[in-house]
């Protein structure tokens, strides 16, 4: 093993040929041909394909190096590959594969279980494991209609929460909704999110106003409203963050009206805020949480959490579960939960979180000070938002899409978010290194600086 590929995981990029290479625009050609068109995006220079990834690098099939800042969709804060889920996988894969969740469950859920209800704030926490960020909202929203008989819902523009029926019903893009709009839930009513900024151009107040109002006059098909469902800090939508109070004002709200608080912090959740949730740092009191995303380790793994009073409102299982699949509880995914929870304790992976969020957002804002096409660098942990607009201070449309082209030239993958596609979004590995975290600024910086 040459001194370079033992350090695969902290290496700077390297880009041997232009991105796509070769091998990625084969692979391209075979993929379009048998999957549908909707699914990968492809242009002339998108997509690559994977073959290896290690902490903050990815190698692609052209043995092309880059720095993933994007954390894999936020899946990857603790890096891709960590040595410790590795070897739970391995160690598990020679034991059970797959078992029957909800007839004769494997070991490893009732382990995982045990462990997630103890990050959750309520002593006598319990939860529904299941595969995707989707799904655990799914079951979130049927809970709380199980367990207030109220159907409606509130939810928020900018809010992103899944795209299956359900979810998909709460998530504020027309982008998304519009091919299906006969067949979502018609009780849901959306309200303004107030950022710190102001750019939403609403008042903790005035939006506090409007979210009571909604609670009182109930969802536009009639049904009386019996959840909020919220992300502390809206991630898809551009990184969008509260002004202090409210989260903890709109619990107090909840409360007031009888409504329960679904956090969704598939996003926000285990440390990427710099905390294991980012609740308990904004005020948020929920009734019921979902995560996902990272609890996996990079395997299909999310639950639902809430109190035993809440779940109990759920019928005792006669034989036949209401809310199942063949997959729950699977015990490769488990364990390789049980091991990140493992690394995120032991490591202190969300002080890390915090403190490198502290630091890439202080030197982005002072590389990026004066740049007239930056509306403002924010973040919360490693969950870095840059807001790009146009010389009359509209939103870039695409702008944040053409620094990541630009970028991925460069070696460096990172996504754009945002209505308007407007905000540069890193979400990386809270074990960047020094060297990876100075390249990563310095190149991103002149992108945004340069770029037209």
């Amino acid at each position: 093993m040459t001194a370079a590929e033992h350090l695969f995981g902290s290496l700077l990029p390297d880009i041997v040929t232009s991105p796509p290479g070769g091998v990625s625009r084969d692979l391209t050609m075979r993929l379009r041909e048998v999957e549908s068109r909707n699914i990968t995006y492809v242009d002339s220079g998108w997509p690559i394909f994977w073959k290896e990834a290690s902490g903050s690098n990815v190698r692609d099939v052209d043995d092309n190096i880059y720095i993933d800042l994007s954390g894999a969709f936020g899946v990857a804060l603790i890096g891709h590959a960590h040595p410790k889920v590795v070897h739970a996988l391995q160690g598990q894969g020679q034991e059970l594969i797959h078992g029957m969740g909800d007839i004769h469950p494997p070991v490893r859920k009732v382990e995982l279980i045990e462990r997630l209800c103890g990050i959750v704030p309520w002593v006598d926490a319990q939860a529904v494991l299941t595969t995707t960020g989707s799904e655990a909202v799914e079951v979130a929203l049927k809970t709380a209609q199980i367990a207030t008989g109220n159907p409606g819902i509130v939810a928020f523009r900018g809010g992103y929460h899944g795209l299956t029926m359900g979810a998909l019903a709460v998530t504020d893009r027309a982008h998304f909704r519009s091919y299906f709009e006969d067949q979502l839930y018609k009780g849901v009513t959306f309200t303004p999110f107030p950022e710190c900024n102001d750019v939403s151009q609403v008042t903790t107040d005035e939006a506090l106003g409007l979210l009571r109002a909604a609670f009182q006059q109930g969802a536009p098909n009639g049904d009386p409203i019996g959840a909020v469902i919220v992300e502390p800090v809206q991630g898809r939508a551009g990184v969008r963050i509260p002004p202090d109070g409210f989260m903890a004002a709109l619990s107090d709200l909840a409360i007031e009206e009888g409504v329960m608080v679904i956090a969704d912090e598939i996003f926000t959740g285990l440390g990427r805020c710099g905390s294991m949730l980012a609740s308990e740092q904004l005020g948020l009191r929920p009734d019921i949480v979902c995560l996902g995303k990272i609890l996996g380790g990079g395997l299909p793994l999310s639950a639902c959490l809430s109190s035993r009073s809440v779940l109990s409102a759920w019928p005792e299982n006669d034989g036949e579960a209401i809310h199942t699949n063949t997959f729950l509880g699977h015990p490769l995914s488990c364990a390789t939960a049980l091991a990140v929870l493992d690394v995120l304790e032991h490591l202190g992976v969300p002080e890390c979180a915090r403190a490198l969020g502290l630091q890439m957002l202080s030197e982005l804002q002072e590389s990026l000070k004066g740049t007239e096409k930056v509306l403002e660098v924010r973040g919360s942990g490693l969950m870095i938002g840059i807001e790009l607009v146009t010389a009359d201070g509209s939103p870039w449309e695409g702008g944040a899409a053409r620094v990541a082209e630009a970028a991925f030239g460069q070696g460096l993958i990172l996504l754009p978010a945002g209505e308007h596609g407007n905000v540069v979004e890193l979400t990386p590995s809270a074990f960047l290194s020094e060297n990876q975290v100075a390249h990563s600024v310095a190149v991103l910086s002149s992108i945004i600086q340069t770029i037209h």
